[in-house]
This record gives structure tokens, C-alpha cells and sequence, in this order.
């Protein structure tokens, strides 16, 4: 028997995860036997409740909510040397890990999903002294999508994000960048800069096709234009999958990096959420977690790989 912690955020998937604990917590004890539940009550709960889990040896740990409860799950595993299996039903608005991975968004089969999933190696992301599993994003852009609020966002959904990001783009406002890594160094004004571990950012599950869980890299895009013009430009090339061709926007690949931007107060979106201030650094620690992911999904990576 194998011990293992379900970490719920009640508030969560417009406050309907606990109509979902008492089926997931039932699925785990069949597979694992025990189980042991927490519920989230504020910022950083989630975090607590991983590192002991971590500490007390339990085997793996379930986060239940959106990519803020996940974020914190990871921020609380990745510490340790020795660290639980990780595994995550999502509730939240955009849910980008769940959507680079071929998790269920649904949370009734992402809990199915759980009594046959097999475990699958994942990179972690670490910015100065806290860590994120998907995507960091500095600009103006950023700063105006860190103030959605938790009442907007269950009200909203995704749309909160739009609104408060379209606001930004109406402004145009640039930043002038320093960004080196040892494979590029950008000097320049650009209007957003986003570093990314998985192929889905906001949603937008083609946002960067080339990224896999566990390369080991951070896929990093400089948008230098974000006018209406070059909205329109780069939106097709969104949709295909090529934003790195489209013109205004530069792309590389690297396992570590280096920001400072110009003006005070210039923050990192992590994972979604407000981050620390620049200047920062990033690396990527490689495949530092196992992720429970669909059994099915993982066969045909694997098998896509031995063609």
C-alpha cells in the first residue's frame, strides 16, 4: 500500500471541487489504499501541505484546482531531494499543463484517468529562488493580465484574461530588454517576452509545437511588434504553429537565461500569477518531477519516437 495526499482547492473551477473530492479521493484508495485529503485555505497551503508530504515519504501527491494551486504543488515538491510522484486534476481557467500533456480537462476524466495513469518524467522551471512548470511572461501584457482577480476569473474565465490583456495591447507600450543565455542576447525595445516549458501558453496549445516535457529547455519568443498590424500578421501564424517565423517575433531555445528590463517594478507573470521583480535568473532543472499523465497518450509518444 502506498500513501498518497489529495491537496484540494475549494475554490477552484468556480467552487465546485469538492462535488469532485469524494470521487477522486475513492479512485486513488483503490489504486494506492491510502489517502490522506487537504484543503487549501489560503495562498500557500498547497505548498505546505507538498513539502510535508515530501518530507513524511508519501509516494505521490494530487493537486485538485486550477495552475495556481498547481503551481504552488510544485513549488513545494521541487525543493526536496526526494521527491513524491505528482499528479493534478484541473479545475482552473486556462489550464495549460493539463493541455501540454493530454490530461482531461473535464475533472471527471482527468479522475478516471488517475486509475490507470503511468508516470512520465518533467521538467521543472526555477526563477531566482521559486519554481514554475510552464511559462514565465514579462511586458506590459503581463503586468495588465496580473490583475485579474479571483472574481473575475470565475466570472469571466479566459475572457478576463483577454479583456484586461487587450487594454495593454491598446497601449502599445514597450519595455527595453537585456535578455542573455548562452546561445543568444537580446539589447532591445520589445513588447513581450515569453519563456515557456510546454507547447500550450494561455491557452493556446500551439503556441510553441516543438516543446516537450522533458527536453530539458526553456522555449523562449521576443515579441518585438505588437501593434494591430502585427497582430494580424502573427495570429495566422499562431494558429499553424509557426509563431518563430512570423515577422516581429524572435525565438530561440536554451536551458538557462538572464532579464532586466528598464523602469522599476517591472514584474514575471509565473505559471498565470504575479512573480518577482527583474532583474532574474532561470534555469531549467530536467526532468525534476514524475507526472502521472494518460497511459495511452504516453504509448504513442513513445511509440512516435521509436519511428
Amino acid at each position: 500500500m502506498e500513501k498518497v495526499m489529495l491537496i484540494v482547492n475549494p475554490s477552484s473551477g468556480k467552487e465546485k471541487a469538492k462535488t469532485y473530492m469524494e470521487k477522486a479521493e475513492k479512485v486513488l484508495k483503490n489504486r494506492f489504499g491510502l489517502v490522506e485529503v487537504k484543503l487549501t485555505e489560503k495562498g500557500g497551503d498547497a505548498t505546505q501541505f507538498a513539502s510535508d508530504a515530501a518530507e513524511e515519504g508519501f509516494y505521490a501527491v494530487i493537486a485538485m484546482g486550477g495552475d495556481g494551486t498547481l503551481n504552488e504543488t510544485i513549488n513545494g515538491l521541487a525543493r526536496h531531494e526526494k521527491r513524491p510522484a505528482f499528479g493534478f486534476i484541473p479545475l482552473g481557467t486556462v489550464n495549460d499543463l493539463a493541455r501540454s500533456t493530454g490530461i482531461p480537462l473535464k475533472p471527471h476524466k482527468a479522475i478516471k484517468m488517475l486509475e490507470t495513469a503511468v508516470l512520465k518524467p518533467m521538467d521543472v522551471g526555477k526563477i531566482d529562488n521559486q519554481y514554475f512548470m510552464n511559462v514565465l511572461a514579462i511586458g506590459m501584457i503581463a503586468q495588465a493580465v496580473d490583475q485579474v482577480s479571483v472574481e473575475q476569473k470565475t466570472k469571466f474565465g479566459p475572457v478576463a484574461y483577454f479583456i484586461e490583456g487587450l487594454k495593454a495591447f491598446n497601449r502599445h507600450e514597450l519595455l527595453h530588454f537585456k535578455i542573455r543565455s548562452e546561445e543568444e542576447s537580446f539589447d532591445d525595445e520589445a513588447a513581450l517576452v515569453v519563456a515557456g516549458l510546454t507547447n500550450s501558453v494561455g491557452g493556446m496549445e500551439k503556441w510553441a509545437p516543438e516543446a516537450e516535457l522533458d527536453d530539458g529547455l526553456l522555449h523562449v519568443f521576443i515579441l518585438t511588434k505588437l501593434g494591430f498590424i502585427d497582430a494580424a500578421n502573427i495570429l495566422p501564424q499562431l494558429v499553424k504553429g509557426t509563431l518563430k517565423n512570423a515577422n516581429g517575433v524572435e525565438y530561440y531555445k536554451t536551458n538557462s537565461l538572464e532579464i532586466e528590463a528598464s523602469g522599476e517594478g517591472i514584474s514575471v507573470n509565473v505559471d498565470g500569477d504575479p512573480g518577482p521583480s527583474l532583474p532574474v535568473k532561470i534555469e531549467v532543472l530536467p526532468s525534476h518531477l514524475e507526472l502521472f499523465v494518460p497511459e495511452k497518450q504516453n504509448k504513442k509518444k513513445m511509440f512516435g519516437k521509436l519511428l
